[in-house]
């Protein structure tokens, strides 16, 4: 299949996620024969079909902590790629704490749908995890789940990265060296610092050093929607000399047009 990037939602925290104002299906990521589920969180099949974007061709779902927003939907997008476990295949790369637990916690994925996949993997920091033709290696995070990760999804065509909810920490650019495009999950507006996630400030610093081709900031909180994620984006374009886009819900980015192999500035259906 023609390598796209599909957003099934762009919000974050819990007004947004409550009232829907913004989707919180997660993040599609097609390329060749595979089709990548990023943290599938409340509404994923609503918005699935929504955006014509068929479930059943996943073969990887990632998850990187265990917020609702971000693992709700994991099971039943699970129940769905695997008809209800009548057909064993998929694979569910995972933060610790989703598939393991904490002392206080159960793990959100159950036995029965772990059962359903090929294949279940922790995803633990630096760990390379490779998939067909895709390497994907889980990036540091500091979030308040203490085992969540970010991703580096690299293919033969573009290097993709996406932070997660991480506040900004010293050495996160050295996570993410080398994509030509960033997914960030930029929570609040400049200036508006939280604990644990990222503001359009954060954003900046990061991009001044990663430089990416193209950063897509989304994962939007009631701050961030205030303040209007386009002026935002306009901003950090600004600050950073760096292509900078704020992602609605359904969008679809063609990233071939932002690999440097390619070197063209295109963006499809925006």
């Amino acid at each position: 299949m023609q390598p796209k990037i599909i957003f099934l939602g762009t919000g974050g925290a819990r007004i947004v996620v409550a009232k829907q104002f913004r989707a919180t299906g997660g993040i599609i990521i097609q390329y060749d024969n595979d089709q990548l589920h990023i943290d599938p969180g409340p509404g994923s099949l609503v918005r699935a079909r929504q955006f014509d974007i068929n479930l059943e061709k996943n073969t990887v779902i990632l998850v990187s902590h265990n917020h609702l927003d971000h693992c709700n939907d994991m099971n039943a997008v699970i129940d769905v790629m695997t008809k209800g476990g009548i057909i064993k295949r998929g694979v569910l790369i995972g933060n610790k704490t989703v598939l393991k637990g904490l002392k206080d916690e159960y793990p959100y994925l159950t036995n029965h749908h772990a059962k359903c996949l090929q294949k279940v993997i922790v995803a633990e920091a630096g760990k390379r995890i490779k998939l067909n033709e895709i390497n994907i290696i889980p990036t540091k995070a500091k979030h308040d789940d203490p085992n969540t990760v970010g991703f580096r999804i690299i293919t033969p065509k573009f290097t993709l990265g996406y932070t997660s909810d991480t506040e900004y920490f010293r050495g996160m650019d050295k996570e993410y060296k080398g994509c030509d495009i960033m997914i960030i999950n930029n929570l609040r507006a400049f200036g508006k610092k939280y604990k644990g996630h990222l503001s359009s400030t954060e954003t900046v610093k990061l991009l001044q050093k990663v430089k990416p081709k193209l950063a897509i900031i989304q994962h939007f909180g009631m701050t961030m929607l205030k303040a209007n994620p386009v002026y935002e984006a306009r901003e950090i374009q600004k600050q950073t000399k760096v292509q900078t886009i704020a992602a609605t819900d359904g969008i679809h980015i063609d990233p071939i047009s932002y690999s440097a192999k390619s070197g063209q500035k295109t963006l499809s259906a925006y």
